[in-house]
């Protein structure tokens, strides 16, 4: 299992996303920024910045 802590990009964010691979973080990252932060596109620079932050559970 993957995971992503959101408050490693968004200072103060206590959401973490879980997935079995990268690309399944990304897309619950995406989900999770949509509805936690009203972000409804991820901007590459951030995607770059999530997929840097993934670790394994």
């Amino acid at each position: 299992m993957k995971q992503f802590a959101c408050g490693t990009v968004v200072d103060g964010c206590d959401g973490v996303v879980t997935g079995e691979t990268d690309d399944d973080v990304l897309a619950a990252a995406a989900r999770h920024a949509a509805e936690a932060h009203g972000i409804t596109e991820v901007p590459d620079e951030l995607v770059t910045q999530i997929r840097a932050g993934i670790t394994t559970a």
